[in-house]
């Protein structure tokens, strides 16, 4: 059961945020709590239907026992929260580009390296343009064929944005399709396709706390037993 990996997690995480190292650590929130409450197993029944899918277990135990974001790797895990209206949402830098009634259909990379090569090498040349208005209008054309391709919310149905990089840059938990429970890495403000970053989610998490850890100088709660 992946609940087992998260036990004492929570703990760990406080202990740091109230750690005189914790100012050394990149992925603490700005102001508030360092992590927020867990989901109530109701309030995770009813975000899954909300959805459609059921999350992946490492994701779904972590937002049971540990919480439903805050503190974690790059800027942290973006919370996930239900309005006054019933509606579910990921709440942060880029947390909107996920689209909840989508995260049923099967995540698949779309982009083709071949046409995207092709189009970036087609990007309008200011200098061939005597006329300003003329380039401006050339590169307006261009730039939304170049957003069609990368950016498109079809890239990125079956996943959840959890967390930003800065520089608009992101990563994603696939929830569904071959890919599920893996995260993936996106710096399309680069103009590249999103990238697999080889592990699962409890992964990807655990590694940051550990590091964050060993960066503060503490001691975990589990290694002090």
């Amino acid at each position: 059961m992946s609940a087992e990996i998260w036990t004492g997690v929570r703990e760990r995480v406080l202990a740091l945020a109230e750690s005189p190292g914790v100012e050394k650590v990149f992925g603490f929130p700005y102001g508030g709590t360092p992590l927020e409450d867990p989901l109530t197993e109701e309030e995770l029944a009813d975000l899954e239907r909300y959805c459609g899918v059921r999350l992946p277990d490492e994701y779904r135990d972590f937002l049971l026992h540990v919480g439903a974001g805050g503190a974690g790797p790059t800027y942290g895990v973006f919370p996930v929260r239900r309005d006054a209206d019933g509606a579910w949402q990921w709440h942060g830098d880029g947390g909107d580009m996920t689209l909840p009634k989508r995260l049923a259909e099967p995540f698949r990379q779309h982009v083709n390296p071949e046409e995207l090569d092709a189009l970036l090498a087609d990007q309008p040349d200011e200098e061939a343009y005597e006329d300003i208005d003329d380039y401006d209008t050339a590169n307006d054309a261009w730039e939304e064929r170049l957003f069609a391709t990368l950016w498109s919310d079809d890239h990125t149905v079956g996943a959840i944005c959890l967390c930003h990089l800065g520089c608009a840059q992101r990563q994603w938990l696939v929830v569904s399709g071959p890919e599920r429970g893996r995260m993936w890495d996106d710096a399309r403000c680069d103009y590249v396709d999103l990238e697999p970053l080889g592990v699962t989610f409890a992964q990807w998490y655990l590694n940051w706390l550990t590091e964050a850890e060993k960066t503060a100088g503490t001691v975990s709660p589990s290694e002090t037993r």
